[in-house]
């Protein structure tokens, strides 16, 4: 009987063995996460870098679903899409913050986790991270430009127009700075809505550089008008010899910055945006969301401000002919 006994026992133990081997070991926390950007362009490039590097760190599924253009009802049948198929936190670019907001209500009436980049106090959302903050963020550029130019000068700004928030938000930090720590420079126009198209940006430039001789440069913000200025300095023989500062991704300014036209792009990193949305969407998963407060640290990032909804840091990236290289957006 008893070996029978120790027979049985024997058994039960290699077939629970055998069992346990053939089983594929189970992810802890496996969570999956979409990254959907505002359209699939270079600059988001490194939002998906993001999510991958996200991905390994924190043991969840990351990956990125994008428009293949800025069409809001498109990132709408994306994110629509996503939730049917069992995403469990989304990370969205809106192109539109008043298209997505419905989609985001139902999103997390089926406890989805919704966080933002670029749309702060977006509504739906559970948070939104920003690698920048808008006031800091212009004064450092005046900063910058003040800099170069050697503090004293006439100079412009140029906007993408006049009614893009973000744009004007930076260039009135800027004037700020400006009439505090600088008054020996000085703005030719209060600013020129031409920097979201490049051919603008530089018939701008070379009309003000007949009208203003001894123009300093030109602080732009939007993607287009630093390129538009250095263009014109390149055509006038005066490269090297003015300022030009934007906000244009690494390799649309590495041709200007490598042969000086244009003097540094300051943006930010949109991987390390999705990066820290990855880490705060697991936080939420995990049940840690009253962790979210003041004094955070997100691992790589550092500590950012908590504004209610709002995770703000204050990482302004400047590309210089030095480092464009190292970056792949």
């Amino acid at each position: 009987m008893m070996k029978t006994r120790n027979a049985l026992t024997l058994a039960l133990l290699l077939g629970v063995t055998s069992l346990c081997t053939s089983l594929p070991a189970q992810a802890a926390d496996e969570y999956t996460m979409v990254g959907i950007p505002k359209l699939r362009s270079a600059w988001f490039n490194d939002y998906e870098t993001g999510l991958k590097k996200a991905a390994k760190d924190f043991k969840i599924d990351a990956y990125q679903q994008a428009p293949a253009s800025a069409d809001e009802a498109q990132q709408v049948r994306i994110i629509e899409d996503s939730i049917t198929q069992g995403a469990n936190a989304l990370l969205v670019v809106p192109n539109n913050a008043s298209s997505v907001e419905p989609v985001f209500n139902r999103a997390r009436g089926q406890k989805i986790v919704v966080i933002t980049h670029e749309s702060v106090n977006q509504p739906g959302a559970d948070y939104d991270v920003e690698m920048i903050e808008n006031e800091k963020f212009g004064r450092y550029m005046m900063d910058e430009f003040a800099k170069h130019a050697g503090g004293k000068g006439e100079f412009a700004i140029y906007v993408g127009s006049l009614t893009v928030p973000a744009h004007n938000t930076w260039a009135d930090a800027a004037i700020k700075e400006m009439k505090e720590k600088y008054p020996d420079m000085k703005l030719v126009s209060d600013r020129f809505p031409v920097s979201e198209d490049r051919n603008a940006s530089r018939q701008k430039t070379l009309e003000l550089l007949s009208t203003y001789p001894d123009l300093k440069g030109v602080l732009a913000f939007g993607s287009q008008g630093g390129p538009g200025a250095a263009q014109a300095l390149r055509e006038k023989g005066l490269v090297g010899k003015l300022t030009v500062i934007g906000t244009t991704s690494p390799k649309e300014s590495a041709t200007f910055l490598k042969d000086g036209s244009l003097t540094e792009s300051i943006l930010w990193s949109p991987g390390e945006a999705s990066y820290a949305m990855a880490y705060i969407a697991k936080m939420v998963l995990d049940g840690k969301r009253d962790q979210i407060k003041q004094g955070l640290e997100i691992p790589t990032l550092g500590v950012p401000t908590i504004n209610g909804q709002n995770i703000i840091f204050d990482k302004p990236l400047t590309v210089t002919k030095d480092n464009y290289s190292k970056y792949d957006f």
